[in-house]
């Protein structure tokens, strides 16, 4: 398969997955109400999941130096469509918590391959585009993800989940089939001993040290802010549409698409045009900015109209900063570093959501418009972590 077409089958597989992986979060708010669980359940029941993707998403960039990125998510897609068909039929806290733990194994395994191959498979000239076909994908094909499950949990809210496991198998086979090897080093030739320790999560945490610097510091930094932001608000703002303004799964879903038709216009025309003729540094800033001034609107907004319009900004405006600042992190990284450090960068957005999840779903419980007020604050500390890379490579310069 030639290249440009084997990149094209690639992300057309990407769009699959991503639809698939959205399906389950509009029927999610519906779940716990059903269970009558606590409302707190749906910023923990997502922070659970992704807690143990940060712990294995550097040991998934790692580990892809010997086994391929091709191989990882053939494995990661079969288990996480396993771990879906498990909280389809979960009717318990912890039974839904211990599925979303051994769907978080999997997820990070995922999102580092794609940056991963991309990274390793893609010629010079096309890595920062393809990175930015990545994010957008990613912020779209989700969007209308959201709006399919809507529609499936209409009729049944586990047809949504089975659906979502059915596809997620099916693309482990494309990806596969799809992708070129592209592991460095052969699992064969490694040692027992070192095998073990390479299998060791918190060892990939450990060697980030050959690489981290203060460069790094500044933008895992922003990262972990703006999905710190980005989640914080998505949980609060997907349980408050069926709690407080009693919406359906579909009206979710609906809102979504409109997030991800924006979301696509702005990140195949703005998002390009900032990388290639801006100052992306800069833009930076203006973007974690944009994200925080919108955040306000939502917080302020007493009609539904108006409250959603702020809505799809924010999420608008995450869409957008997502794969400038992948970009940012690819150029800093050294060839030989690249997996590692991609490895990282999902790790820390991991963090990032991990602590947006699980604030919002427990502020959410002292007042529902508290967590708006949390994305405008945390969005903010995003601004200044941007301005002091900006502020860095000045003095660097």
């Amino acid at each position: 398969m030639k290249y440009k077409l084997r990149f094209a089958a690639f992300f057309t597989a990407m769009i699959a997955f991503n639809l698939a992986a959205n399906f389950a979060h509009p029927v999610t708010p519906t779940v716990i109400q059903e269970l009558k669980l606590h409302d707190y359940m749906f910023g923990v029941a997502l922070a659970v999941m992704l807690i143990t993707n940060f712990l294995l998403s550097p040991f998934w960039g790692k580990i892809n130096n010997y086994i391929s990125s091709r191989l990882s998510l053939l494995i990661c897609c079969l288990g996480y469509g396993v771990a879906q068909v498990w909280f389809a039929y979960a009717t318990t806290e912890l039974m839904i918590i211990l599925a979303r733990m051994f769907a978080g194994l999997f997820t990070g395994g995922i999102f580092v391959s794609f940056l991963t191959y991309i990274v390793n498979k893609s010629d010079p000239e096309d890595q920062g585009k393809y990175l930015t076909y990545s994010a957008t994908i990613k912020s779209v094909a989700s969007a209308f993800g959201y709006m399919i499950g809507g529609f499936l949990g209409e009729f049944s809210v586990r047809l949504a989940f089975l659906v979502q496991a059915g596809t997620l198998i099916a693309v482990a086979i494309a990806f596969f089939l799809i992708c070129e090897p592209d592991s460095t080093a052969n699992l064969k030739d490694i040692p027992a001993k070192q095998l073990m320790k390479e299998a060791n999560p918190f060892q990939a945490f450990i060697d980030s040290r050959n690489f981290m610097c203060m460069a790094f510091v500044f933008l895992f930094a922003i990262n972990i802010f703006i999905n710190f932001g980005n989640t914080g608000f998505d949980q609060a703002f997907n349980y408050y549409l069926k709690a407080q303004l009693g919406l359906t799964s579909s009206y979710n879903g609906i809102i979504k698409a409109g997030v991800g038709f924006v979301s696509f216009i702005a990140n195949m025309s703005l998002c390009i045009w900032i990388i290639k003729k801006t100052n992306v540094k800069k833009s930076m800033v203006v973007l974690t900015a944009f994200c925080a001034l919108a955040s306000i609107g939502t917080l302020i907004s007493v009609k539904i109209g108006i409250f959603i319009l702020f809505s799809i900004l924010v999420y608008a405006g995450y869409s957008v900063s997502v794969p400038v600042l992948q970009n940012m992190v690819a150029d800093q990284a050294s060839p030989e570093q690249k997996n590692l450090v991609m490895g990282f960068f999902n790790a820390t957005q991991s963090l990032g959501s991990i602590a947006g999840s699980l604030t919002a779903g427990f502020i959410y419980s002292v007042n529902a418009k508290l967590p708006f007020a949390c994305t405008f604050v945390i969005y903010s500390v995003g601004v200044a972590a941007a301005f002091g890379y900006l502020c860095y490579h000045k003095k660097e310069a």
